[in-house]
């Protein structure tokens, strides 16, 4: 889903017109999550659509509700995708990224509306060794007007002057990053940090949930903890022993940690360059029931939807209208 003005009129009209979401596809949805908390006024925010307030995840449930979706647990979509579909739509509600706002600000709304949520897991963040380089690279370039770093073995030099200048860099270094081995990418990041004083490690830790959170969270049969690999790494990137090492670690250590079964697991970033078939094998290896992605698209029932590729709706919180959620949700905006 594209972001921006033009989309979002798109789905306003689209809503007007009623057809596009009074012809609702598939059985239901899985609706893709990440960060929940209340709205910043600092004026460089790159990862501004990853992120929702409080406010408007309540506005989202009680809609749900009047839209007569029923809101259910990654147990159920399972259950769902391979059976004949139900007479209402459902929806499923997930969160990337393992960020301490889910419990400080996500978890008060899931609670007190008591619906099911699944969170997913990089277990090198609660343990306190996570690289959270995409928070990193955005208190660089929002800190400095000139940012020099190595690249392929060359220095590089770049003018950031203007909030334009920033958000190109980013996502020029997000996307460069992301291309890296895992080893290549946590040394180019803290050569980043170590240049302007920026500190990976706190960072990385202050944002993440840690295990008395987690536990906090176990406790509650409504909460379904998923495991998302150890560091997060993209699985294409990597060797085939490493990637199903990182899924076979990642869910034995959240199962040992919450003593509790994983069944659950998340491709780290999930589009379709992170991560290809052979890592379903995997996934499958490892003892997962479900896989998902964040490959646009709606679950179908009777078994066609690969439980080990399950798409989900990348929800764009630049967005706030809920008839844009409405429309979304039916997969008329998917096509």
């Amino acid at each position: 889903m594209s972001s921006g003005p033009l989309a979002s009129l798109k789905l306003e009209l689209a809503y007007i017109g009623g057809h596009a979401w009074f012809k609702r596809k598939g059985a239901g949805v899985i609706l893709r999550l990440e960060r929940v908390r209340p709205r910043h006024s600092v004026r460089f925010q790159p990862r501004r659509s990853s992120e929702i307030t409080p406010d408007f995840l309540d506005r989202t449930i009680h809609a749900l509700r009047r839209w007569n979706y029923d809101i259910i647990s990654m147990d159920e979509v399972c259950r769902r995708a391979v059976t004949l579909a139900a007479r209402q739509r459902f929806v499923c509600l997930t969160f990337d990224g393992g960020y301490k706002d889910i419990i400080t600000s996500a978890y008060p709304v899931l609670s007190q509306h008591r619906v099911p949520f699944t969170i997913y897991v990089p277990t090198a963040f609660p343990d306190g060794i996570g690289e959270a380089w995409w928070l990193a690279l955005e208190r660089v370039i929002a800190s400095e007007r000139r940012i020099s770093l190595v690249m392929r073995r060359q220095e590089r030099h770049f003018d950031v002057p203007g909030l334009a200048e920033k958000y190109q860099l980013y996502e020029f270094l997000s996307h460069w990053l992301r291309s890296l081995e895992a080893a290549e990418l946590s040394a180019a990041i803290k050569d980043l940090c170590t240049r302007y004083a920026v500190d990976l490690a706190g960072l990385s830790s202050e944002a993440a949930l840690d295990w008395g959170d987690l536990a906090k969270l176990a406790a509650d049969p409504l909460v379904t903890i998923g495991s998302a690999t150890v560091n997060f790494p993209v699985l294409s990137n990597m060797k085939d022993a490493g990637a199903l090492k990182q899924m076979t670690m990642g869910k034995a250590v959240v199962a040992a940690a919450l003593r509790r079964e994983v069944r659950h697991f998340a491709y780290p970033f999930g589009d379709r360059q992170s991560w290809q078939r052979k890592h379903m094998a995997m996934a499958e290896e490892a003892g997962f029931v479900s896989a998902v992605t964040t490959i646009s698209g709606v679950i179908e029932s009777a078994g066609h939807t690969p439980l080990l590729a399950l798409p989900r709706i990348n929800w764009d919180g630049t967005l706030h209208s809920l008839r844009a959620m409405r429309v979304i949700l039916a997969g008329a905006a998917l096509s």
